[in-house]
């Protein structure tokens, strides 16, 4: 399964090779404050944009993803930038393990796994946040669509529930979770 996994992604990311190199996402913009020597996972990250631009934000990053194509093309792209403090680990997240209290902040975007979260709460340092991103039940793709990676309203807020959150926010078929370990 993850070899398929792998060569599926890899497969996308070659073919949009061409298309320009995308930004970050405005949550993270809007939720990640700067902090020099800060360690930061993007987890399932693809082109790293998150991840690279966490790195000009003054963070230690580790960008992990599934895809040798999407993390090349990042290394490349971080290159041009002339950019360090970005680790490229390619993962499957079905065998993930992250040390508790590592990370000070996590980006999550458009990706769920379910059983990560104990792992991912455990691995925010006290203090430390979760910026995560993800399609919810409103969301109708125009092709199949595994209703394993979608999250139900409210679901995100209550996994979370324990720590302060930031920013909630489910409009349309986005769930948008911001939270502060305490």
């Amino acid at each position: 399964m993850a070899g398929q996994d792998r060569l599926r992604w890899d497969a996308i990311y070659n073919e949009r090779r061409d298309q320009p190199y995308p930004p970050p996402d405005p949550l993270l913009l809007q939720f990640a404050p700067p902090a020099e020597g800060a360690r930061a996972l993007d987890l399932a990250g693809g082109l790293g944009q998150n991840a690279l631009w966490l790195a000009e934000q003054g963070y230690v990053v580790d960008l992990v993803d599934i895809s040798r194509a999407a993390l090349t093309r990042a290394q490349e792209e971080a290159a041009r930038r002339s950019l360090r403090g970005v680790n490229f680990i390619q993962m499957d997240l079905d065998s993930a393990a992250f040390e508790a209290e590592t990370y000070d902040l996590i980006a999550v975007f458009r990706f769920l796994d379910r059983t990560l979260f104990p792992m991912l709460r455990a691995a925010v340092k006290p203090g430390g946040r979760i910026i995560y991103q993800t399609f919810n039940t409103r969301y109708r793709p125009p092709q199949p669509f595994n209703p394993d990676h979608l999250l139900r309203i409210g679901e995100l807020a209550g996994i979370f529930a324990d720590w302060r959150l930031l920013h909630l926010s489910e409009p349309d078929f986005v769930t948008q979770v911001v939270a502060i370990k305490p």
